[in-house]
């Protein structure tokens, strides 16, 4: 067998894992959204590197316990939560998405509605069979 014989079925394998890792990142994303709507800590804390660093768009920066702690403290509760036109690219044992969030939370002591619109940077990392958030970066648009 010559070179150009071995090379492509390597390139298939890689395109087919590319796929099925690409599929894996989209379903934690939504998993992600899901237990983020709901305020679930131990959704969030199953899709969430040990080392995530979280990133709001004022700044603010938590890591995995302080982002755990204040997604899920009762003070506030999802009206919508929306991940719109998700793009996924994996990069190796990587996978950067994007998306445009748009979100509705309201104030539990209050009632005061807040809308959230921003652009949001999300890394992900393969960690053994699982890909788990590794860094988020958010970024105000409206």
């Amino acid at each position: 067998m010559g070179r150009h014989q071995l090379a492509f079925p390597a390139f298939a394998m890689t395109s087919i894992s590319t796929g099925a890792d690409q599929e894996a990142v989209a379903k934690a994303l939504e998993a992600f959204r899901i237990a983020q709507a709901a305020c679930n800590a131990e959704g969030l804390s199953s899709l969430c590197a040990a080392e995530l660093s979280y990133s709001h768009s004022n700044g603010y920066v938590e890591d995995k316990a302080t982002f755990l702690a204040n997604a899920t403290n009762g003070k506030s509760t999802w009206l919508s939560l929306v991940y719109e036109n998700p793009s996924i690219r994996v990069v190796g044992p990587a996978a950067i998405v994007r998306f445009h969030w748009l979100g509705e939370q309201q104030a539990v002591a209050d009632g005061k509605k807040t809308a959230n619109d921003l652009h949001i940077l999300m890394n992900w990392q393969k960690q053994g069979s699982e890909w788990k958030l590794l860094s988020r970066s958010a970024t105000r648009l409206g």
